[in-house]
């Protein structure tokens, strides 16, 4: 279905430019290989949420993520329901990746994804123990999943962020190092050992997000960063400074991270006839760490 084609003008603008990655599809050359499982058997259960018009799946764009969590020994459950607590009980980590309203209509394109009795579902989830990766790119998807956000005092612009000082190739593909001080010191980025160490990231476009004193950034917004308002014209530009791509929150017993960009999870093509690679098989980056170390901090293997 060519949603564009639903909504108004402005609207489509912003929906088509954040669906860019529409035909950006998974690289079928791409075999992750983990040569140290964390997981030799019966590993964490991960809820991989395919319920909410997600617009990354396990078998299509996030299958190069979905393999690479299976061979590090955790078993991957695909979820088409809306969340109860009976739903997500039997789990420790649940993945909602690219979330979108059920209404994509002039009123409902950047709707909230999930209900209100979702969002207070899984943060009581979280607070008991449970662990959630939330991942939205810019507008709509930071809009359907604010609400979510929302629960663990993460705040999503929605609007795309660029950073021209710190990117590659393309003014949108945000480069994240230790060179430029754009990796926080934190668990998820010093993995278990030295081998385990991210010292490269990058992310393909995406949203800022901006988190409560509790949190904490690890993917870091320089003090050149800006929010594209409009595209049309930069004076209308705001300021990401202070703001982030990556967060993580402890919340009660639980474990959050939120990431504002959703291809750096993944192993992608660029459209032809490009055929470029976006994600993990991106040459000189550590994204594929970056993703099991998430899921080692989510899963408490790093502590």
């Amino acid at each position: 279905m060519n949603i564009c084609r639903l909504l108004p003008l402005a609207l489509s603008l912003l929906l088509c430019a954040s669906l860019a990655s529409a035909q950006h599809l998974a690289d079928p050359e791409y075999k992750p290989v983990v040569e140290h499982p964390a997981y030799a058997k019966n590993g964490p259960r991960v809820l991989f949420d395919e319920g909410h018009n997600n617009y990354h799946t396990s078998t299509n764009r996030y299958r190069p993520f979905a393999d690479l969590l299976t061979l590090d020994g955790y078993r991957v459950v695909i979820n088409r329901q809306p969340f109860t607590k009976k739903v997500l009980d039997s789990f420790k980590v649940l993945v909602i990746v690219n979330a979108l309203a059920d209404d994509i209509d002039e009123a409902g394109a950047d709707g909230p994804a999930f209900t209100e009795e979702e969002t207070t579902i899984v943060r009581e989830w979280v607070s008991s123990g449970g662990a959630l990766l939330l991942v939205a790119d810019q507008a709509p998807f930071g809009k359907s999943a604010a609400s979510l956000a929302k629960q663990f005092e993460v705040e999503m612009s929605a609007a795309l962020v660029e950073d021209p000082l710190n990117s590659e190739k393309h003014k949108d593909y945000l480069v994240f190092s230790r060179e430029n001080h754009l990796l926080a010191d934190h668990p998820i980025l010093q993995g278990r050992d030295n081998g385990e160490k991210v010292n490269r990231v990058m992310a393909f476009s995406g949203q800022s997000l901006k988190g409560s004193k509790g949190s904490s950034a690890f993917l870091l917004l320089s003090e050149k960063a800006v929010e594209i308002v409009d595209s049309a014209d930069a004076s209308k530009n705001v300021s990401a400074a202070g703001r982030a791509e990556g967060l993580a929150v402890k919340v009660g017993s639980g474990r959050v991270v939120v990431l504002g960009e959703a291809d750096m999870l993944s192993a992608l093509l660029d459209s032809p006839p490009a055929n470029e690679p976006i994600g993990m098989n991106y040459p000189g980056i550590d994204n594929k760490q970056l993703t099991l170390n998430i899921m080692h901090w989510l899963s408490g293997l790093i502590r």
